[in-house]
């Protein structure tokens, strides 16, 4: 018996002993921080889309947090969608806005400010939890929307990914969506064509590779 003690003793010391001259394993995010290198751009491809069935949701454009102040690419942003905003009304399409909590209509920025009769609903990152706009949408036969705004990383994604999570196709123009710095706008792009919830219905594209009919 102490025979047999001795010779698991012995096997746990060689295993210890084994286990600490082993290389060291990668560590924590932080540690790694430095090693961590950005994949390649993902792709943009050119979009076509029917009015009949696509919406352009217009997420959180306001002065309250699109301005040269808070985030001044955002303000770069806005010619931009506005371009397409014109485009998709032009074309019939639904335009549909969504709000910050303490958002009003009133303070959309004026070049695309919501007309007479274009729905809008308030919430915080995903512009689809606690809001009518999945009711909004199917009313009005849409399975597939467009997003502008900002936050890149708040309202873009959050709705992205709860449009994605209800089985709506999502198109997402990288120079429609803006942050207070690039990094932010870069993780959203990668996570959008990259994440397991977003990468089998999101198309990444621009404001001026998407043609509506």
């Amino acid at each position: 018996m102490r025979f047999g003690k001795s010779l698991q003793g012995a096997a746990a010391a060689v295993l210890f002993a084994l286990t600490m001259a082993a290389p060291a394993g990668a560590g924590d995010i932080i540690e790694d921080w430095g090693t961590a290198k950005a994949p390649k751009p993902p792709a943009l491809k050119s979009v076509t889309v029917s009015a009949r069935d696509t919406a352009l949701l217009v997420l959180d454009i306001q002065t309250n947090n699109c301005n040269a102040k808070r985030r001044p690419r955002c303000v770069d942003m806005v010619p931009r969608v506005e371009a397409l905003l014109g485009k998709a009304r032009a074309a019939g399409m639904p335009v549909v806005y969504a709000l910050t909590g303490s958002g009003t209509r009133e303070k959309v920025l004026k070049p695309v400010a919501p007309r007479d009769g274009e729905p809008h609903v308030q919430a915080s990152v995903n512009k689809f939890h606690g809001t009518a706009l999945e009711k909004i949408l199917k009313d009005k036969g849409v399975k597939t929307v467009i997003l502008v705004g900002t936050a890149a990383e708040g309202a873009v994604l959050g709705t992205a990914t709860g449009a994605a999570a209800r089985k709506f196709k999502v198109i997402v123009p990288v120079d429609g969506m803006a942050s207070a710095d690039p990094y932010a706008e870069q993780y959203t792009a990668i996570y959008l064509a990259k994440g397991p919830g977003t990468r089998r219905v999101t198309t990444l594209t621009r404001t001026g590779m998407i043609e509506i009919k």
